[in-house]
């Protein structure tokens, strides 16, 4: 069904946005209830740790966010003292991002228990199945990423626009 979709839900996006809620939804859980953070929080506080410091451009780019809504982020980070702004050369525009020493610890602390969510999803596949799937969506990735280059670029996303017809309809 996925090479001819039928309906909606034959579309491999809509079936992965599926699968991302489904076994994401014990994550929101765990984050956003015992540590109050959000899954994308707790996304770029991984980035930070495992990568240190960084910039805040560069860290909207591995986080595949755009730099407000990453901005928006490292702020929220910021204000729950698991990341601070160092300042390089005195001049505000040019800081990186570091994980706190309480960053450091949330991260140590929830990254297992993620961990162990997504290998619960996975344990229904065999070795094989899990190796094949790694292929397969790494190869979705890079396709994905040479078509979002080159189908509709004519058009801009404007969520507002179809949210106006809706009501101009009623």
């Amino acid at each position: 069904m996925l090479r001819n979709p039928r309906v909606p839900d034959d579309f491999v996006n809509y079936r992965l946005q599926r699968l991302y809620a489904l076994a994401g939804a014990p994550v929101v859980r765990l984050c956003e209830g015992r540590y109050g953070v959000t899954r994308r929080e707790f996304r770029l506080l991984c980035l930070v740790v495992d990568g240190g410091p960084v910039s805040p451009s560069r860290l909207s780019e591995l986080a595949h966010l755009d730099l407000a809504r990453a901005s928006r982020v490292i702020a929220a980070l910021a204000k729950k003292r698991l990341v601070r702004r160092e300042v390089q050369d005195g001049d505000r525009r040019f800081a990186l991002v570091a994980a706190t020493r309480e960053g450091v610890a949330l991260h140590q602390e929830l990254f297992p228990q993620i961990a162990s969510i997504n290998q619960g999803v996975v344990s229904v596949l065999d070795a094989g199945q899990v190796k094949a799937l790694d292929q397969i969506l790494s190869v979705l990735t890079r396709h994905a990423e040479v078509m979002n280059s080159s189908i509709v670029l004519d058009v801009g996303a404007d969520r507002q626009r179809g949210r106006r017809s809706l009501d101009d309809m009623m």
